[in-house]
């Protein structure tokens, strides 16, 4: 029942695992805090917002209860940020070519509360009222 609901976050986590694997030459380098806002920054937002984002679908649909919506946009939410530290810690110890840093955890904790908040505003109303989960 979860890999049935879940598959899309499953699919796009190996997905960030194969882009976040990827020699870091072919990235451009971010030296100082200042340079958070560059497209690499903004790369990382994208991917694990919509990571949380497809979370929080595939376990709206597991779990139907009213009560249990809170719970499972945290759980989420916190997968994403451990998912995003572990691209990290491998990114500096395992990928070659890679080294993660504290700005790109920074950057991908940031998409995970902009995925969830994203359900939660967004898609959570335009569900209920289409009922399409």
């Amino acid at each position: 029942m979860f890999i049935k609901n879940n598959w899309p976050g499953i699919l796009w986590g190996v997905i960030i695992l194969i882009i976040t694997g990827i020699p870091g030459k072919y990235f451009p380098k971010v030296t100082t805090f200042w340079d958070w806002l560059s497209p690499d920054k903004i790369v990382h937002l994208f991917m694990f917002s919509i990571f949380v984002l497809l979370l929080n679908i595939g376990f709206k649909k597991q779990y139907t209860s009213a009560k249990q919506r809170f719970i499972y946009i945290i759980v989420s939410l916190l997968i994403g940020i451990v998912f995003s530290g572990l691209t990290e810690i491998l990114q500096r110890f395992i990928f070659v070519g890679r080294n993660g840093n504290i700005y790109d955890f920074a950057a991908n904790t940031a998409g995970c509360f902009l995925g969830a908040l994203l359900f939660y505003v967004f898609l959570e109303n335009f569900l209920r009222k289409k009922l399409i989960l």
